[in-house]
């Protein structure tokens, strides 16, 4: 049964006070409620009850509303064709949205208020009496304002038309057209103001029509600008600013009713971090309007929503307790829509909860807890996603009703004031039990012809100068799996090894002395191989070459080869890194990016070492019919698979004993089809928190000094190199065939040979056991503290081409863990 306070109009109380009257239309009532605007320029504010915005509503009744519209405008037109909707910041950006969808397969638009660098606006006018006059008109796609079908102008109230004349007249100066429709969920101008907009299409010679879901007018008194501004001096104090700190609770007086402003105290303590929710958004979708979103976008969409409803839905509800009574999905200002639709998803998944959808705003309302006024409640909190300076505000969910909050934003806005106390998440984890945040990438037009590799200390530990990541920040998303898990997923073909990462490899003080003993004992060979390898690139492959990694394990050896360059030749060469996978292949937009801005004959890729050549093999096929050269440059062949390399011993290099710590934190690379698109870079995760145990730099530094001691020997050697005999024999590629047959494993790509490719496999892989060359001794030091830690068995065999060899078996069962907890495999 409703509560009695629930069946008073949320307008009364100002409708009262101000002397404001609604005439018209019996729905009115039902579609608006009143509130005091801190607005010098207008006293009240109409508050709807169904768009979303200030009062949270059930999601299907505010999709509702905006479908109704748009199929009342599809009904006016009497088709689609040709039509383009453009919504208004901020309160009708989802309306937008909603409109398209009723009215047909048409792409919408919406303003905004959010400057995007690199992009020139196509358009702005101006709103008079808003609280943020300024609107810019950004698509990526100019062509959606000069089409010459109906344009449909989208707000939540029609007040004055003002706002619609500034923007038709802004428009049409650049693109006539001959027909606007103006559709908004309430009609409530004056006579005056019908006549107006009436007149002005006259002048321009064209057709405007309304369309709304409720008609009426908003009756003034001529003081009515007097009675509002005294009575939110009584409320909030005399001198009020226009963008200042919400009000604060007052006494009972007549005014009020003995309402407040604010609850007095927060109904419960602010928590710590909030949990993030990864929705495994689209790659490459657009979340919402303010660039276009086109017919293909809406089904693209439609196809993700209930995956992603789901995922949420397993954050709020999980096991088998039931979810919680009560759930707000709370947008971010102009992220309207993309909420909206996760919200009515998520009440299709939970039918029996009561789910509500509002967003938070930049608009500034006086609140007061009375069941006539229409902003019960308010949280204030500095604005977070640079659409400028002051306070936000999120409105009707201070009172503890929801149980879970949880909050989406775009990642433009996922910034520290976000998280900062007295930002938004803290502020909303004092109003309920328990506060999300989901995180949806920001559309960025044109991203792929401005993007710029990634650099430090944005983006890895390595100084900007040392390598250029062509590659994507996917440090917001979860990707790590437990290694079991994840072993077991990978062998039984339901997943690929680059769809996941594995857990961070923890190093214990221990092992993390090994590495440091076999830095020590190995710098000046890895010094030398350096110079070796830079030396035949130049004097063979190109005098100014383009060096670019293959991320991550080529990377550290990258920059020792461009330091190397710059230490006994002088030359300052470019350095990139990117991802190749194997068997899914190279990064094809990085390749792009290259081809775009360097010469591809000049371009060597550049590899840690070689083990039996797989990677060797995927880049020759991944380069096949492009002007690239796909013979890559690596430290160390004892796999005899390239003819530019520094050495073929099979030797430790430290940099394989450890995964991101000595690899500017960078994680391996991921490729996944709902992250990466096929114009996008392959992407990767940068472990700022493992700070303190990175040791990347160090690992630079430590080789780099020995420089000097092994320049000679260095260009003595690649002289010899030059007049010898370096076709790849691929005596490695037969060794692991005969290793894989002899003992049953029957899949090469389960045989991982060599120093660097058994650490790795012990660091990231569950091995089943460990063929070390007998006599090898202090050089796989490492190799057994970390199979005893895992509880891999090593065993000692004659004849091995390599120092060891790691073997992953393909009948993999769940087996026992090691010493330090980490699963291993059972035979």
């Amino acid at each position: 049964m409703r509560r009695s306070e629930d069946m008073v109009w949320p307008g009364q109380w100002v409708a009262d006070r101000l002397g404001v009257r609604l005439t018209g239309d019996a729905r009115l009532p039902e579609l608006l409620g009143l509130a005091l605007r801190r607005n010098p320029r207008r006293a009240h504010l109409l508050v709807s009850t169904v768009l979303g915005k200030h009062m949270p509503q059930r999601p299907g009744v505010v999709r509702g509303a905006g479908l109704e519209l748009g199929r009342r405008v599809r009904d006016l037109l009497g088709s689609a064709e040709g039509a383009v909707v453009l919504g208004y910041a901020e309160t009708a950006t989802g309306l937008g949205h909603c409109v398209a969808d009723g009215l047909g397969p048409v792409s919408c638009l919406h303003s905004t208020r959010r400057a995007v660098p690199g992009m020139t606006p196509a358009g702005g006018f101006e709103e008079e009496h808003s609280h943020a006059t300024s609107h810019l008109l950004l698509p990526s796609d100019a062509g959606l304002l000069t089409t010459p079908g109906p344009l449909v102008l989208v707000d939540d109230e029609l007040s004055t038309g003002r706002t619609v004349r500034n923007t038709i007249a802004a428009l049409h100066t650049r693109a006539p057209r001959r027909r606007y429709v103006v559709a908004s969920l309430v009609d409530v101008r004056s006579s005056a103001d019908r006549a107006g907009l009436a007149a002005f299409a006259a002048e321009l010679g064209i057709r405007i029509d309304v369309v709304a879901l409720a008609t009426g007018e908003v009756a003034l008194p001529p003081d009515v600008l007097e009675r509002g501004s005294a009575l939110v001096a009584e409320l909030e104090g005399p001198g009020y600013p226009p963008t200042g700190p919400a009000p604060k609770a007052f006494e009972d007086g007549a005014a009020s009713g003995g309402a407040q402003a604010e609850p007095p105290a927060p109904v419960r303590a602010a928590a710590g971090e909030i949990p993030r929710v990864d929705l495994g958004w689209p790659a490459g979708l657009p979340d919402g309007g303010r660039h276009g979103f086109t017919p293909a976008h809406r089904e693209r969409l439609e196809a993700a929503l209930p995956a992603m409803a789901e995922r949420l839905a397993a954050r709020i509800a999980p096991g088998k307790g039931g979810p919680p009574a009560r759930i707000l999905v709370l947008g971010t200002e102009e992220l309207m829509y993309a909420p909206l639709r996760l919200a009515e998803e998520l009440q299709n998944r939970l039918p029996h909860t009561e789910i509500r959808f509002s967003t938070t705003t930049r608009s500034p309302v006086v609140a007061m807890d009375h069941p006539g006024y229409a902003i019960r409640s308010r949280l204030t909190f500095p604005a977070h996603d640079g659409s400028g300076e002051g306070d936000r505000y999120a409105y009707n969910i201070a009172d503890g009703r929801f149980d879970v909050i949880v909050s989406v934003i775009d990642d433009t806005a996922d910034t520290p004031r976000l998280h900062a106390p007295g930002g938004l998440l803290h502020q909303l984890s004092a109003h309920t039990e328990r506060a999300l945040l989901a995180v949806i990438p920001s559309h960025r037009p044109g991203a792929r012809e401005r993007r710029e590799p990634l650099r430090g200390p944005a983006f890895s530990s390595y100084a900007p100068e040392d390598v250029g990541w062509l590659l994507q920040d996917l440090s917001a998303v979860t990707l790590e799996a437990p290694t079991e898990e994840r072993e077991e997923a990978i062998q039984r073909g339901g997943a690929h090894y680059a769809e996941s990462l594995p857990q961070e490899y923890q190093p214990s003080e221990r092992y993390q002395e090994l590495y440091r003993t076999a830095l020590d004992a190995s710098a000046a060979r890895v010094a030398r191989a350096v110079g070796t390898v830079t030396n035949l690139v130049l004097a063979e492959r190109s005098p100014r070459p383009v060096l670019v990694s293959l991320a991550r394990a080529g990377t550290p050896v990258g920059i020792l080869m461009r330091r190397w360059a710059r230490y006994a030749h002088g030359l300052d060469l470019p350095h990139y890194a990117l991802s190749i996978v194997r068997g899914r292949g190279i990064d094809t937009a990085a390749l792009r990016w290259l081809a775009d801005h360097h010469d591809p004959a000049d371009v060597v890729f550049v590899d840690g070492w070689t083990g039996k050549g797989a990677i060797t093999r995927e880049l020759d096929q991944a380069l096949r019919g492009t002007p690239f050269d796909p013979r890559p440059a690596v430290l160390a062949d004892p796999g005899h698979c390239v003819d530019t390399f520094g050495t073929r011993d099979d030797f430790l290099i430290p940099s394989a004993c450890l995964n991101s710590t000595v690899s500017g934190l960078i994680s391996r690379t991921v490729l996944r089809a709902d992250l990466v698109g096929p114009e996008d870079f392959h992407g990767a995760k940068f472990y700022r928190e493992l700070a303190a145990a990175d040791v990347s730099r160090s690992f630079l530094d430590t080789v780099g000094a020995r420089f000097p001691d092994v320049h000679e020997e260095a260009t003595l050697a690649a002289k010899e190199l030059a007049d010898t005999d370096r076709t790849p024999t691929w005596s490695g590629w037969a060794a692991m065939e005969r290793i894989s047959a002899e003992y049953g494993i029957g899949d090469t790509n389960l045989v991982k040979p060599g120093v660097g490719e058994t650490t790795r496999v012990l660091l990231r892989r569950v091995p089943w056991k460990i063929l070390a060359r007998r006599g090898a001794g202090a050089e796989l030091a490492h190799i057994r503290l970390l199979a005893e830690q895992r509880g891999v068995p090593v065993a000692e065999v004659d004849e091995l081409p390599y120092n060891c060899v790691g073997l992953i078996h393909p009948r993999y069962t769940r087996g026992a863990t090691g010493a330090n907890g980490q699963a291993v495999q059972a035979r």
